[in-house]
């Protein structure tokens, strides 16, 4: 979703598009929005009064967004709906008197983000041993975790704190991102099976680092990460696994398959199918209709004859192979 309504964005203005932390954590991907005219910045005070500001898909605090808003230009917080639905569980919480327990990794911009939705209530937690670290206190405890975490580092902290604290509260549903569960699952599936184990996706990545993690944990002989095919080394051999960031594209998936040349074939592990659909954020499906109306209005159509958009059939690696690099 935030890799295609970034893209929107370049279709949308004049460049430079600002966008506030990579959009994602996939070089290849801020790379290719770079050389399309995207500056990512650390400060929304980077931003030139007026110019169009993306917010990245890990969810920024409030008081970036105002600033961002304050701007005085088309703003698009394009933060995933998971990671919104905990900064909302995060500020009902507070609200109601809990003491938070956030399980995350301190310094990540998710993290940072979720933790500045009620910085007074709010402990982060990255080990077991941080759990032993917390007070007692006599508020009630609420427990909620980065999305991008592996069940692993969840499901120990999360029996810890509900020893420490048997009355915790925890959401109905998981926090955990289905996309990065489901690669684990995946992962998990094939390591045994595997003499080397390969994760494309960046270091920055927190998906992406899990896999690797959850790979060496497994006993794989050998575990590799890489940003590209062009990283792969020459003396591989027996069956390689091969998984990849929640962030990575597809082709660069198709490209790590081709320069690994499998002389015997290739075989999909597949444990589910993944159907969700997260339309682009709000304020882009107001421009996109805006700029439809505009278009067809002025080919001589009625304003109620828009068309619809196939945003769910779209793939985000096909809308990024279909963009141009600025000819400027």
């Amino acid at each position: 979703m935030a890799i295609k309504a970034l893209a929107w964005m370049v279709r949308s203005f004049e460049p430079p598009v600002y966008c506030y932390h990579e959009i994602v954590h996939n070089r290849l991907v801020v790379d290719r929005f770079r050389d399309l005219g995207v500056e990512f910045v650390d400060d929304i005070a980077e931003v030139p009064p007026g110019k169009p500001i993306m917010l990245s898909a890990h969810g920024s605090a409030p008081e970036v967004i105002a600033a961002a808003r304050s701007r005085g230009g088309y703003v698009v917080d394009a933060v995933c709906p998971l990671v919104t639905k905990v900064h909302h569980e995060v500020r009902l919480r507070a609200a109601k008197g809990y003491r938070i327990v956030y399980v995350g990794h301190r310094g990540h911009e998710e993290a940072v983000g979720t933790m500045a939705v009620a910085p007074s209530s709010i402990n982060l937690v990255e080990s077991i041993d941080d759990v032993h670290a917390l007070s007692a206190v006599d508020t009630p405890t609420a427990l909620l975790a980065q999305t991008t975490l592996s069940h692993r580092d969840w499901e120990g902290i999360l029996a810890e704190v509900q020893n420490r604290f048997p009355a915790v509260w925890t959401p109905g549903r998981s926090d955990l991102c289905f996309a990065t569960t489901n690669r684990q699952s995946a992962l998990a599936g094939l390591t045994a099976h595997c003499d080397t184990v390969i994760v494309i996706g960046s270091a920055n990545s927190s998906n992406t680092r899990a896999l690797e993690r959850l790979a060496r944990e497994a006993g794989t002989a050998r575990v590799l990460r890489v940003n590209t095919a062009d990283e792969l080394p020459d003396d591989l051999s027996g069956t390689v696994g091969l998984t990849a960031g929640a962030s990575a594209p597809e082709d660069l998936v198709d490209e790590v398959i081709s320069r690994l040349r499998p002389a015997h074939g290739v075989e999909e592990v597949s444990i589910t199918s993944e159907n969700e659909y997260f339309p682009p954020p709000r304020e882009l499906r107001n421009l996109l209709r805006s700029l439809e109306l505009a278009m067809t209005v002025s080919l001589g159509g009625s304003s109620t004859e828009t068309v619809g958009h196939s945003d769910r059939e779209i793939a985000a690696s096909d809308v990024l192979a279909g963009l141009a690099p600025d000819p400027r």
